[in-house]
């Protein structure tokens, strides 16, 4: 299969959650999540998935799209909450999920705090996600023998997630490290945007250890530039191509591998400064384009950038020694761009 011809690929993951969400019918809380699914993203977790499927041997197969689009469903998951937790209102160029329970409440006039209403549904939503990950994981049509080979690893990501999002949160309270802060983006997110997905694939596929552990070699270095670049885009990019504030990340004072290396190697004056802005529910685009300017000069915006650049040379050298046919390997090749050199 071509680069060109993957664009149909996310096609038929749209499609398989279409068709699982449509089925739902009275379990479904109005067109809100439904919406939320299928609107924007990248498909990232399925495609690897899928590709670490045909790099086993698997033949391409409506019930491995299926099963590889259920990730999609635990992406969802992980960011309903993740934004309810940093309180962010805007995801994919539109409101976040809580915003949008939210302002439906406030429209309807309903008794009560539309806020509180809003991160209630919102929770609610991101719980019936991973639940709806794994119906639709279990009902892929793939054969029983397949889905109890590759669950394990299925269940190891979802821990991994979780796990993860803690120590932000406790990155968050207690000020973190440069340490702490890549422990949290490979544990968050690193693994389960591409090496737990590809591995989940290969299991499916039967896959033995060999390939398990080269797919983890390209996907764990993979996933941190993947997640170094979101933390850059979060602070850097562009609203109107990311679909989200560049003010979040700064006002909640996230502790980022860039925001540790700035405090890391900011001066006396730098520290005061990053003390009185970052973390401030209330900063506004002075105080950020401050908060960027420190981060530039204190060199470490250079770092995070070399950071992506060792970690996907990584991914290159790993994925040139896999053991995978050579079109996977082209396709993957592809992905490592479309992960690494991005503006959204």
């Amino acid at each position: 299969m071509t680069v060109s011809a993957a664009l149909s690929l996310r096609e038929r993951f749209d499609a398989a959650l279409a068709a699982f969400l449509d089925r739902q019918g009275p379990a479904w809380p109005g067109g809100v999540l439904r919406d939320f699914v299928l609107s924007g993203g990248k498909r990232l977790r399925p495609a690897f998935c899928y590709w670490g499927w045909r790099g086993a041997g698997g033949d391409d197969r409506a019930e491995l799209v299926t099963a590889a689009a259920s990730l999609e469903l635990f992406h969802a998951f992980a960011l309903i909450h993740d934004d309810i937790i940093d309180g962010s209102d805007r995801r994919r160029g539109g409101p976040s999920m809580h915003r949008a329970f939210a302002d439906q409440h406030a429209g309807n006039a309903w008794q009560g705090d539309p806020a509180a209403f809003g991160r209630h549904a919102a929770l609610l939503c991101g719980d019936l996600c991973a639940a709806w990950a794994e119906q639709l994981f279990h009902e892929s049509g793939l054969p029983a023998e397949r889905i109890h080979r590759a669950y394990p690893m299925l269940a190891r990501m979802r821990t991994e997630v979780i796990i993860g999002q803690y120590l932000d949160l406790a990155s968050t309270a207690d000020g973190g490290s440069v340490a702490r802060a890549l422990t949290v983006i490979r544990m968050k997110a690193a693994r389960y945007t591409v090496t737990r997905p590809l591995q989940i694939g290969a299991r499916l596929a039967g896959a033995g250890p060999a390939l398990i552990d080269a797919y983890a070699e390209f996907g764990d270095p993979l996933g941190d530039a993947f997640q170094l670049r979101d933390d850059v885009l979060g602070v850097f990019g562009d609203p109107a191509v990311t679909g989200k504030p560049v003010l979040d990340d700064l006002r909640e004072g996230k502790p980022t591998v860039m925001m540790a290396l700035t405090r890391e190697a900011a001066d006396p004056a730098q520290t005061a400064r990053i003390d009185a802005l970052a973390g401030d529910p209330g900063l506004d685009e002075d105080g950020a384009a401050e908060l960027r300017g420190i981060i530039v000069r204190t060199g470490a915006l250079d770092q995070v950038e070399q950071l992506i650049r060792d970690r996907r040379d990584a991914a290159a050298a790993a994925l040139a020694r896999a053991p995978v046919p050579t079109p996977v390997r082209a396709e993957l090749t592809a992905m490592i761009g479309a992960a690494t050199d991005r503006i959204s």
